[in-house]
């Protein structure tokens, strides 16, 4: 689902006056606006934004490559996933509708092989993720009352609809998520779609009456549902999940037609995603875009307003940066930000 570009009325709300971190930015295109973001490590980061632009260093920010996508100028490329510091994948849209894609490189983003395309009105993905093992799975909005659910197999570079199980599905279960009316996934920050282990992931939706959370625990052939009590609508819902082992995790959110909003915005899980409790809100408040862990019970949540932090496991949080930002990824104690025009570190401790 596409979230317009608020950030700079929604910075001008200002952030609560706390103290906060001071980040290192980089210097970046000042037109890209990022939502894809994948750090490896403090030195391999990928970045993925606008107009086919990918932006990627493999010395913690020293030099930076810049490269736009041969035939992707028109696309946002709303997440990347890295490998290393020479092979990643994006995923991405037009927003202005009628065609996605996903692209691969294997030599540093010198070359980029399209590996899936499809042109239709109805298509939008969302994010990409992948497990240990080299399987992919890429999320996209529904179309005929299903979301697109596109998995790829290691060493292949072909994106198909994952096969159906061998064992029938249960009464909640589906082959392909099915979507009520209205409902769709967030772009706002590539995390929207999180995995984890050798076969999970989950994914969190808007639309709707109530936001709810999909999971898959056979690498994307079978999906459960769980609703929750965050509330939902065309600009409402979860916007980023984040896991810190098989059972605990945090999902974001809120509307961002209303960012000064202090509504419970945070929700937990302490059984895989088969439940989510509301357990609070975010500081700065307001809607949050994206979702990150750093390390057990801390986690990051990016906005427009600001970067916040909890070290509780979501119960407390303070603001760690006043700057706008779409998406967080963190390694090793080494957190990275981005935003629109905007690439900066900062250290957490680790």
């Amino acid at each position: 689902m596409r979230v317009p570009l608020l950030l700079s009325a929604l910075a001008a709300l200002g952030a609560p006056a706390l103290r906060a971190q001071s980040a290192r930015e980089y210097a970046v295109p000042a037109h890209v606006e990022f939502r894809g973001l994948h750090a490896l490590s403090d030195r391999v980061v990928w970045a993925s934004g606008s107009g086919g632009v990918v932006m990627h260093t493999q010395d913690g920010g020293r030099h930076w490559a810049v490269d736009t996508i041969a035939g992707a100028e028109h696309l946002f490329l709303t997440d990347v996933w890295a490998f290393d510091a020479r092979r990643a994948t994006v995923v991405g849209t037009d927003f202005n509708g009628g065609r996605a894609a996903i692209y691969s490189t294997a030599d540093g983003g010198r070359h980029w092989r399209r590996e899936w395309e499809l042109a239709d009105p109805n298509v939008f993905l969302d994010a990409v993720t992948f497990w240990p093992g080299g399987r992919g799975l890429a999320l996209g909005d529904p179309m005929e009352g299903h979301y697109t659910i596109l998995t790829r197999a290691p060493d292949d570079s072909a994106w198909r609809v994952p096969d159906a199980p061998q064992m029938p599905c249960g009464p909640d279960h589906a082959i392909l998520p099915e979507a009520d009316s209205g409902m769709a996934a967030f772009a706002a920050s590539g995390t929207a779609l999180t995995s984890r282990g050798d076969s999970w992931a989950w994914f969190g939706t808007g639309g709707g009456a109530r936001a709810a959370v999909f999971r898959t625990w056979d690498q994307g052939r079978s999906w459960s549902r769980a609703d929750t009590d965050l509330p939902a609508s065309a600009s409402a819902g979860i916007f980023g999940l984040a896991f810190e082992d098989d059972t605990l995790g945090l999902a974001v959110g809120g509307d961002y037609q209303q960012p000064a909003d202090s509504a419970p915005n945070v929700l937990r899980t302490t059984d895989g995603g088969e439940t989510w409790t509301l357990i609070g809100r975010t500081t700065p408040i307001g809607v949050k875009w994206g979702l990150t862990n750093a390390g057990p019970g801390t986690y990051l949540a990016t906005a427009p307003t600001g970067t916040g932090i909890t070290r509780d496991g979501g119960v407390t949080w303070t603001l760690l940066d006043p700057k706008p930002a779409n998406t967080a990824s963190c390694a090793g104690g080494t957190c990275w930000l981005a935003g629109k025009g905007r690439l900066a570190r900062l250290r957490i401790g680790g």
